[in-house]
């Protein structure tokens, strides 16, 4: 048996898909034959030029605008979504709201409520909206991603990790209500991760983070896409309820 990572006739909505991680995951779903809607909430340019580049490879592409933390936004989404490329039966879950690293006795409350509703209501508006078909199609792929920090809990990332501990509670529970229906619910837990900007500020290496890791060096953004292309695939056809580190080993779930 030959093992291939298809997709074909599959449609995939990844949000946050103009963003640094974001366009790695949705080059990666269409390179292995996806439709893949790139959601965007402020950078339309980018989010553009990605769906022409992906389209001059022949592949099915759109881009499509919604504010995930309000439900009748992503009903929108999801609308246009079925219009232009079908219905969609793999969703990934990658837009987060960036705020600032403080201790939790100097971090505004406001930072934890935006925390909570891009990692945690986002993800129930993006279920909400899209899950309904995919029992329908008696198939689908649920993606969230994670972080390290939820494990890590270090000093700072008190808003961040209540937010994505938050998303950890809601798709552990989710994997159980659509398991029933066909539905895999899974995580992807990067660590911290080397992307285009890094790239383009030649702060790729960190050697002080690196040490720490046992593979003694900080992953890409091409390692987070392979792993969501993998959980997008009949090859996980049978994981569901996992919390997958991406990290190089930085973090490692205990049974």
């Amino acid at each position: 048996m030959e093992l291939e990572i298809d997709l074909t006739d599959r449609v995939a909505v990844v949000t946050g898909g103009s963003g640094e991680l974001g366009r790695v995951i949705a080059r990666t779903l269409a390179s292995a034959g996806a439709a893949v809607a790139v959601h965007y909430h402020q950078a339309e340019t980018r989010a553009a030029a990605l769906v022409e580049e992906l389209r001059s490879t022949g592949r099915r592409a759109m881009t499509v605008h919604a504010d995930v933390t309000s439900m009748a936004s992503v009903e929108a989404m999801r609308d246009a979504v079925a219009a232009e490329l079908g219905t969609a039966d793999v969703i990934v879950a990658n837009a987060v709201v960036q705020y600032r690293w403080q201790p939790v006795l100097e971090q505004p409350v406001e930072d934890f409520e935006s925390q909570f509703a891009s990692c945690v209501l986002h993800s129930v508006h993006m279920v909400k909206a899209f899950v309904p078909a995919m029992i329908e199609l008696g198939r689908g792929r649920v993606i969230g991603i994670n972080t390290e920090c939820a494990m890590q809990c270090f000093p700072t990332q008190a808003a961040y990790a209540a937010g994505k501990r938050g998303m950890d509670g809601l798709y552990r529970v989710l994997a159980r209500e659509l398991g029933p229906h066909g539905i895999t619910v899974n995580q992807v837990a990067p660590g911290w991760m080397v992307s285009d900007r890094h790239r383009s500020e030649g702060t790729e290496r960190q050697p002080e983070y690196e040490a720490a890791v046992p593979l003694r060096r900080r992953g890409t953004d091409q390692d987070v896409a392979n792993a969501v292309a993998y959980l997008a695939s009949d090859l996980a056809g049978f994981i569901t309820g996992a919390f997958i580190p991406v990290c190089g080993g930085n973090v490692m779930p205990a049974i």
